[in-house]
């Protein structure tokens, strides 16, 4: 069976955000993300878009655990056994906003920007980003190297463009 899939003109000088709206908006497709280390940078790229409104349902900043647990509502025992900033975290509140919008994608962001928070076994610029669908999950751990504000950028292109690989 032949499937068809439109991609629209990209631009090398396009913004990933715009290539990433123009996407998500060809496709028909929903995004909804929860961010912690990052502070609602993603969210915040991906509203300067013109028609983002057409596929970003949701965007929670869960800066505390207390927020994760709460309004997301990731198992305390997740963050009590491997921490805030895990590849389980991460997962959970990828799941967590795609079932609370019952869109099509579900983004969940944590880390350590620093300078303070770090351990041996998780250092500053240590984050997960988890992806998940109805049909697929993904988590990847990333180190970013820098200063706080350029981890969180860091982090939050990193986010779009594993968001832009899970459009192809």
């Amino acid at each position: 069976m032949l499937v068809k899939k439109f991609v629209p003109a990209y631009n090398s000088f396009m913004r990933l955000e715009q290539k990433v709206a123009q996407r998500l908006i060809a496709n028909r497709k929903t995004l909804a993300i929860a961010e912690s280390c990052t502070g609602g940078l993603v969210v915040n790229r991906l509203t300067n878009v013109p028609g983002s409104s057409q596929f970003l349902k949701l965007g929670i900043i869960a800066y505390s655990n207390a927020a994760k647990i709460k309004l997301l509502g990731v198992p305390q025992t997740v963050i009590r056994r491997y921490g805030a900033v895990s590849e389980q975290t991460a997962l959970a509140m990828a799941k967590a906003v795609q079932r609370i919008q019952r869109t099509d994608f579900g983004v969940g962001i944590t880390g350590i920007a620093g300078p303070t928070g770090a351990t041996r076994a998780k250092p500053v610029g240590i984050t997960y980003i988890a992806i998940h669908t109805r049909l697929e999950t993904l988590c990847l751990q990333y180190l970013f190297k820098g200063n706080r504000a350029g981890i969180k950028s860091r982090a939050a292109t990193q986010t779009l463009r594993l968001l832009d690989e899970f459009l192809d």
